[in-house]
């Protein structure tokens, strides 16, 4: 095996809104840009935090979301969870059937639902067989722990392509150190950064990432009006209590929640694509695989540029249940 990977790569990032909170509205989107995007060449189709139903902006954005027993916060998740889906869910056999289809990998946000949990994943889907693979967000941030439990270390994988190692992280995880330890060591040549949207500070963390990994970073926002929160909704069939929760966010229907910010970096931590902020567009970048074994060449912070004599890191991989039948 000569370590050899593709020399040519085109990635697609959708920034473009769900159809929010309505999970076989907003899949159905999904497929349409996925297919889009293979009209223009993509190899690559990567989506932002949480796309599949859309990012619960209301836990930053509305007064009364972190009220106790307050049944606007209670009938607002209740929605919300049933438009979340499993991984066997019907919805992502849909998706995955439409990567099979386009022939492109497809990197997708979700809130995946188990149990009674829902989880802040990656989505990875291979297009030879539709096969799958998660990652679930290690620590969810803030407020987010609301709505969210904790992912474990037997999602810290990479997707073997023919472009080289893919792998990810979501949004603050990318201030994890011994997380971008352990994506390191996984050898990526791309790396996902998902984010709700891509502010500036995000973009440090971004740029630091491709350098610090010598990998190319797909920095993943969304976008999404007030106007476009409150369509979607009302077309999942929101009753007017939840419905009263996003209606406390202020602002103008036309003002955006989400920004975007989208871009691609190589792994000398410069822009392939600068951050585009308000456009609902898709971004295309085109990348050189190989050029992260140039970068190498100075730094290997999983190689030549470690000192395993003086830090060790060690990952549990195995997955964490609280009951285990045997």
């Amino acid at each position: 095996m000569t370590g050899k990977t593709a020399n040519k790569c085109r990635i697609a990032v959708v920034q473009q809104p769900p159809v929010f909170l309505n999970l076989d509205a907003s899949v159905e989107r999904a497929c349409g840009y996925i297919h889009d995007t293979v009209q223009n060449g993509a190899d690559v189709v990567v989506f932002p935090e949480t796309w599949l139903p859309g990012y619960p902006i209301w836990l930053d954005a509305a007064p009364g979301a972190g009220l106790w027993d307050h049944p606007p916060a209670k009938s607002l998740f209740r929605l919300m969870h049933e438009n979340c889906p499993t991984v066997d869910d019907a919805a992502i056999v849909a998706l995955r059937s439409a990567t099979v289809e386009a022939g492109v990998y497809v990197v997708m946000g979700m809130q995946e639902r188990d149990g009674g949990t829902l989880y802040n994943s990656i989505l990875y889907i291979d297009p030879e067989k539709g096969e799958f693979s998660v990652h679930r967000k290690l620590m969810p941030t803030y407020t987010e722990r609301l709505v969210w439990g904790r992912g474990d270390g037997s999602t810290l994988e990479v997707l073997e392509t023919p472009f080289g190692n893919l792998g990810g992280l979501i949004c603050w995880e990318h201030w994890m150190p011994l997380a971008r330890a352990a994506m390191h060591a996984r050898g990526e040549t791309m790396h996902v950064a998902q984010w709700p949207w891509v502010k500036d500070m995000h973009q440090v963390a971004c740029r630091h990432y491709a350098f610090e990994g010598t990998c190319f970073v797909v920095a993943a926002g969304g976008i999404l009006s007030r106007a476009e929160m409150l369509e979607g909704i009302d077309s999942a069939g929101a009753g007017t209590e939840a419905r009263s929760l996003l209606e406390e966010i202020p602002g103008a229907d036309a003002n955006l929640l989400l920004q975007g910010g989208s871009a691609v970096i190589g792994p000398d931590g410069q822009y392939v694509i600068k951050p585009v902020y308000g456009d609902r567009t898709t971004v295309f970048a085109d990348i050189d695989p190989g050029a992260v074994a140039e970068a190498r060449l100075t730094l290997d912070t999983d190689g030549h540029y470690s000192r395993p004599d003086v830090f060790e890191l060690s990952v549990d991989t195995r997955p964490r249940r609280n009951v285990d039948f045997t």
